[in-house]
């Protein structure tokens, strides 16, 4: 007499909604543990509704190659495919929906993250952008900079009345005829997540050192270039550039972008108001 195998039942799927920007992201996970450390380190910005976009993931025991291994980004169609050392994902941006293979780890999502606000962005005309940014008397400032420009430094600097929204990569959305900033949990050095609110963007300061705190127009044409230098994009994709510039083209023609010098003092922010 043969025996029947008896299946234990599936995991379920356990779900977090990551809100950033008011693109809600649900991820489904059966991994209770990467549900908690998804907690921790997108306070702020977990959301108890649903998600008008969703990623599934599934936990593996370790990673299958070298985690220091480039990104590599490339489309089939409507879906892109995402795979670095540590994690191996696809998007289909038709329905909002993907997959992601990683370990329990907090930087394999937040990549993913990044890359799927990207994509959704470029849709709608805005960007992420390597940009400190704060709010101040209900307007929000951005400093866009190379690693090393002072990015962190003016965000340590900002007085008791600025709301920091992020130190690292800042959210950029067209909203009625302007833009809008957003907080992200994306941290860079200060390893602090911004705060979950917005406002509309006043000024884009592109970050410079210098002996003296100083501000200088800067043309369009330069503006343009150096905004294109500082978004984020992850794919050798022509339509994807395309529309990045187009983006940054309307951005520096509807908000004031000025060359901000400055060194190391606090007094930097008696020129941002």
């Amino acid at each position: 007499m043969t025996q029947t195998a008896i299946l234990e039942p599936a995991a379920a799927l356990q779900t977090s909604t990551i809100n950033v920007g008011q693109i809600p992201v649900t991820v489904r996970c059966a991994n209770a543990d990467f549900h908690t450390m998804l907690a921790e380190r997108y306070a702020g910005f977990i959301d108890t509704s649903g998600g008008e976009a969703s990623l599934e993931v599934e936990i593996t025991q370790a990673a299958s190659a070298d985690p220091d291994a480039d990104l590599e980004v490339c489309r089939e169609g409507s879906v892109w495919q995402m795979k670095r050392g540590d994690f191996r994902a696809e998007w289909n941006a038709e329905i909002r929906c993907g997959r992601v293979h990683q370990t329990v780890n907090p930087y394999s999502l937040d990549s993913v993250l990044r890359i799927v606000h990207s994509l959704i962005l470029a849709e709608e005309g805005g960007f992420l952008l390597h940009a400190a940014s704060a709010i101040r008397n209900g307007k929000a400032f951005l400093f866009s900079g190379v690693s090393g420009a002072g990015k962190t430094t003016i965000s340590r600097l900002a007085p008791p009345d600025a709301t920091l929204l992020t130190d690292e990569v800042s959210f950029v959305r067209p909203e009625g005829g302007t833009y809008r900033a957003w907080g992200t949990p994306f941290a860079g050095e200060l390893a602090k997540v911004g705060q979950n609110c917005s406002a509309p963007v006043a000024t884009l300061f592109l970050l410079d050192k210098g002996p003296e705190h100083r501000i200088e127009p800067v043309s369009k044409l330069e503006a343009t270039r150096v905004l294109m230098r500082n978004i984020l994009f992850f794919a050798q994709d022509a339509q994807l550039v395309g529309r990045v510039f187009d983006s940054a083209y309307e951005f520096v023609h509807r908000v004031p972008v000025q060359r901000l010098f400055f060194y190391p003092d606090a007094s930097v922010w008696d020129l941002i108001q």
